[in-house]
């Protein structure tokens, strides 16, 4: 047999010159594959006495245990050594100067909502809020809608355990503000609101614009003129409404609203459905009941209110058609929007 010290320091040797994790495998094959250095030894134990075999089967092992522990060894510092190199060429030196920043914008969505904002405020309303995690009575009971009506089921509402909700409307913020200041009122209620809903036209979490005015003597034609002024300001161009007659349990008489659509004027498109015309809102005036839970008193005042959906009229006036662009923060679509006034 082969002197074992001399093959075993010459496989050391080797080991130790790798320079990297290729070459290291390649000893580790030559001298400990199927066809390696030490392999070969141990087939040679054949050609030795009985006697012989057991001391010289134990030295062979040896050697190949240390051959081995330095393999390990060696491929932990070559490893390390790699991740090393890895970050220093990935190292930032902050005390660089900087390659220029970009001016961020403001989300489409938010545009919408603050030229709604400023639009009917130049019209005399107020802006008002309400908690978007709401109980049942204010986002249901108070706005006249029955126990067993198809809007409180758990399909359509998410609810928590104490049998509280996320707000599926800012229509709840019509009772919160009648409470708090009374009558005559005139308020929107832009904010988030919730339901379990999710494809390229509705999303889980929506923005939602809520209308009130309460007053004596308010009229239906109060609200369709206050409608149509703010359709025209808002996608600034003359458009067409008209009104439907619809259900809603808040309102009544209650209304469809639909505007002339803003991409063929009116014409028919496959936006419109070739009907010419866009859903916009629905309206109505408000149900005497809700004025009652509302403690006002529906003998002597009046209102009309109305729902929106922002992302929708977003939607609308910056040609987007498919609203989970909204929410992606892929910043190739919002940075579209950065150079736009609301």
């Amino acid at each position: 047999m082969t002197d074992l010290t001399a093959l075993a320091a010459a496989a050391l040797g080797e080991v130790a010159a790798c320079g990297d994790l290729t070459a290291l495998d390649e000893v580790r094959v030559r001298w400990l594959g199927k066809k390696g250095a030490f392999t070969e030894q141990l087939k040679a134990l054949g050609r030795l006495s009985a006697a012989e075999r057991p001391a010289a089967g134990e030295r062979i092992n040896e050697a190949k245990e240390k051959l081995h522990a330095a393999i390990a060894q060696r491929r932990s510092l070559l490893e390390r050594a790699a991740i090393e190199r890895e970050l220093s060429a990935g190292r930032i030196d902050v005390t660089l100067p900087g390659r220029g920043e970009e001016s961020g914008g403001l989300h489409p969505v938010t545009r919408a909502r603050l030229r709604i904002e400023t639009l009917f405020r130049r019209a005399g309303f107020e802006v008002a809020s309400g908690p978007e995690i709401e109980d049942d009575y204010h986002n249901f009971t108070a706005l006249n809608i029955p126990p067993d009506h198809p809007a409180r089921a758990m399909h359509d509402t998410f609810y928590f355990p104490d049998g509280r909700l996320l707000r599926t409307h800012t229509s709840p913020v019509q009772v919160r503000a009648l409470r708090e200041r009374g009558a005559p009122l005139a308020i929107i209620a832009p904010g988030r609101v919730y339901r379990n809903d999710s494809d390229m036209t509705h999303s889980p979490m929506f923005h939602q614009l809520e209308g009130l005015v309460v007053g004596e003597d308010v009229s239906f034609a109060n609200m369709k003129a206050a409608l149509h002024g703010f359709l025209q300001a808002f996608f600034e161009r003359d458009l067409a409404m008209r009104l439907r007659p619809s259900y809603f349990p808040f309102t009544e008489p209650s209304a469809e609203v639909d505007m002339s659509c803003v991409f063929c004027s009116g014409k028919g498109c496959r936006v419109c459905k070739f009907t010419g015309w866009l859903e916009i809102s629905g309206c109505g005036m408000v149900h005497p009941n809700v004025l009652a839970a509302s403690g006002v008193d529906p003998e002597r005042f009046s209102g009309y209110a109305f729902g929106a959906g922002i992302d929708r009229l977003a939607m609308l006036r910056y040609g987007v058609n498919d609203l989970r662009l909204f929410f992606e923060n892929d910043l190739r679509f919002l940075t579209q929007f950065r150079s736009l006034g609301t």
